[in-house]
């Protein structure tokens, strides 16, 4: 078996257990506890899992409190860059996030718009503009304030989106879109394809990474908003996608 293939059912089993012991793994993959250990390295820099004693957890999803202050100026230049996207009368998806915090707060003025989102504290911001408000109930995630599960994803059946900006937890090297649960895989998606145009909107920090569960493709919307120069191998792959890329 190959390392890429041993760390994929290193992830699967962290998805469906929670957590995962260095010797069952080196018994059930039949190699060395050595082996499992460098995998579980390699996993934790890649902010998938959280190391412990003897094994390994599910990484924990980072608050809203510590998202709303990490690369707090690099939102707001994305956000900026977002408002020319945006027309009087539209209607618009905000996916949960500080990213998407920051592009409700620029666009909230524009004026006859719509907005949908299953973030509360979007909700909470948007509920004294003069924009129309609908919230995608579901079950609140309350450490991170947005809303999600079975509920949020069928309401969203109901609806059309004239233009929708999503965030991502992590893109790795194949430029593909991942996030901490199932769950919002789910409704990402979801939402993503009630959208006539769909931009991603990402700081530096994003990429090179991978969280559990894969969402879709950078090549999978409009264009990709991001403060993050693109490595020539990165750039190849892009072209070779046909994704656009915005750079702020």
């Amino acid at each position: 078996m190959l390392a890429a293939e041993r760390q994929a059912r290193i992830v699967e089993l962290i998805r469906e257990q929670g957590s995962v012991q260095v010797d069952d793994l080196a018994h059930d993959l039949q190699v060395s506890t050595m082996t499992i250990r460098r995998d579980l390295e390699k996993l934790q820099e890649d902010n998938i899992l959280e190391r412990c004693h003897g094994g390994a957890v599910a990484k924990q999803e980072v608050t809203y409190a510590d998202k709303s202050t990490s690369h707090k100026h690099e939102k707001v230049k994305l956000a900026a860059r977002c408002v020319p996207l945006v027309s009087a009368g539209d209607n618009i998806y905000l996916d949960a996030g500080t990213t998407t915090y920051e592009i409700a707060k620029a666009i909230q003025n524009v004026p006859d718009i719509m907005v949908m989102t299953n973030d509360l504290e979007i909700a909470g911001l948007l509920k004294n503009s003069q924009a129309e408000l609908l919230l995608c109930g579901g079950m609140v995630q309350k450490s991170t304030g947005s809303m999600l599960g079975y509920y949020a994803t069928q309401m969203l059946e109901d609806f059309r989106f004239d233009i929708g900006f999503f965030g991502a937890a992590s893109i790795n090297e194949e430029l593909e879109v991942f996030t901490p649960t199932v769950d919002k895989a789910f409704l990402k998606r979801k939402a993503r394809q009630r959208c006539r145009k769909a931009y991603l909107v990402v700081d530096e920090s994003k990429f090179g990474r991978q969280a559990v569960t894969k969402v879709n493709h950078l090549s999978d919307y409009t264009a990709v908003l991001t403060t993050r120069e693109l490595t020539a191998e990165e750039k190849r792959k892009a072209e070779e996608s046909d994704v656009r890329m915005i750079y702020v």
